[in-house]
């Protein structure tokens, strides 16, 4: 059976930025999705911070061949089986309490829980996990925090996200502890309510060859 940290490679497949969307309107869902795999960046997050979020990802996972749509902000387990029922194929939270840990463990949907400590780092990797979110990463120690990591948990790889932006992306890349990031640039919230669907798929292509 594939480790967690299998699942989620696999999932990501070599996919370097994690669009982090916010989705007030869940008809702007789809087209979004779609602009975003369109220009090489099929597997998103949708945060469950809005009202809407689980049609959203509902919508995206039943109409978005291509898409790859996971949840993200769980705060505990409450969510978990609706976020899976959804069609998300990946569950993110900010850190990584016992009862999320719990409730991933019956499931087949991999979790990808935060860590910016030591000690949540190495209770994570505790509990089997080696791809952790680095959250929030820029307000966290950022890069210098990272490399720090590198030697004594250079089994552990990193999703950094928070205050990751197109300029300092490439510099988070380059570590050899970190798959990708996580940003909202690429989908800016003005673009999304004007249905600029050519413009983010552009900025999506971009952010896609970063670090390669």
């Amino acid at each position: 059976m594939p480790s967690t940290t299998e699942k989620l490679l696999s999932l990501l497949n070599g996919q370097p930025v994690i669009p982090v969307l916010k989705i007030a309107n869940p008809a702007d869902a789809v087209p979004l999705a779609r602009a975003l795999a369109r220009g090489g960046l099929p597997a998103i997050e949708i945060t469950l911070r809005t009202a809407d979020a689980l049609e959203a990802i509902r919508r995206v996972a039943g109409e978005v061949e291509d898409a790859v749509v996971g949840a993200g902000t769980l705060l505990d387990a409450r969510p978990f089986g609706a976020a899976a029922a959804a069609g998300s194929e990946v569950i993110v939270s900010p850190g990584i309490p016992r009862e999320l840990l719990a409730a991933a463990n019956d499931s087949d949907v991999p979790l990808l829980p935060g860590a910016i400590t030591p000690g949540e780092v190495m209770a994570a990797r505790e509990a089997g996990l080696r791809f952790l979110k680095f959250f929030p990463a820029e307000q966290s120690g950022g890069i210098a925090s990272l490399k720090a990591f590198a030697s004594p948990l250079a089994d552990v790889k990193f999703c950094p996200t928070g205050g990751i932006t197109g300029k300092n992306a490439a510099d988070y890349l380059s570590l050899p502890n970190v798959i990708c990031v996580g940003g909202s640039w690429v989908a800016p919230d003005d673009l999304v309510k004007a249905g600029k669907w050519d413009e983010i798929e552009a900025l999506a292509r971009a952010a896609s060859k970063l670090g390669r």
